[in-house]
């Protein structure tokens, strides 16, 4: 998620198309600037070995810039917003390390599928992307494959869910430490989530997860990466967008991972 004021550096590494104003704050929990680090996520805290096996930071030029899962050793899934216009040579995946600029193993990327539909204006609709790895990345004791849900599920309000990233602490945040963290979040019914959104369409692309008083939530540098169902660890969704991050009222907004399930499988 992202506040207005953080689009202009959204702008500087995203491609040269024209972008309608985003609404009340509304933005991207996107990628940071390539000139910066990026910092983590809102209300957390430090996630240990083990939590997310399958979860890669993605970077361009030594740059984190979004987050991401392993669906298999050739394959990640992230979000469209992070993908379109991207230069698969330029990127790396990096996977089995708790920091995004060191450890584990780091791969590059031989190509990027974004969703064919993906609504590029809004960061919304169809907004989710593939990219396939250009050296497969093997199952190990600190490296594992994230689980999907069945093709058509759609997560009920209440269920305990976690999401984790590289993302800034708070929406005004700069510099970002290494280290990963997580939150626990509830996913949100649509209309509750509708409710909060006025000016814009809760589709069924969607899941929302949050509380009403805010306080712990993804923010920018998080996009693309995974929430889990919390008991199961399977993918929900992937973090999208929102306004601001962790205010009040503004629940995180997620693509909706079980309405793609069959894309995925097409085109992994």
């Amino acid at each position: 998620m992202l506040a207005l004021t953080k689009l202009a550096a959204i702008l500087a590494v995203l491609p040269a198309i024209a972008f309608a104003a985003p609404a009340s704050n509304l933005g991207a929990r996107d990628e940071v600037d390539e000139g910066t680090s990026s910092v983590n996520i809102v209300g957390g805290e430090a996630a240990s070995a083990g939590d997310f096996p399958f979860i890669v930071s993605l970077s361009q030029d030594g740059y984190h810039l979004c987050g991401g899962s392993l669906l298999d050793e050739n394959t990640v899934i992230t979000a469209g917003h992070c993908s379109y216009g991207r230069t698969p040579s330029r990127m790396k995946v990096r996977a089995g390390s708790l920091n995004w600029a060191s450890g584990g193993v780091q791969v590059g990327v031989s190509r990027i599928v974004v969703h064919e539909k993906y609504e590029i204006p809004n960061f919304a609709n169809n907004d989710i992307g593939l990219w396939r790895l250009s050296a497969p990345i093997r199952n190990s004791s600190t490296i594992s494959y994230v689980k999907l849900p069945t093709q058509g599920f759609d997560p009920a309000g209440g269920l305990p869910a976690v999401t984790a990233g590289w993302g800034i602490t708070d929406e005004y945040a700069g510099e970002l430490p290494e280290s990963l963290l997580k939150v626990s979040v509830p996913i949100v019914s649509r209309a509750t989530c509708q409710a909060a959104y006025l000016d814009q369409s809760i589709t069924t692309d969607f899941v929302c997860a949050g509380f009403a008083a805010g306080g712990k939530d993804a923010c920018s540098g998080d996009s693309g990466g995974p929430i889990v169902d919390a008991a199961s660890k399977t993918l929900i969704g992937l973090t999208s967008w929102g306004y601001g991050c962790a205010r009040p009222n503004a629940y995180g907004v997620y693509t909706n991972v079980g309405l793609f399930v069959n894309w995925i499988n097409t085109h992994k």
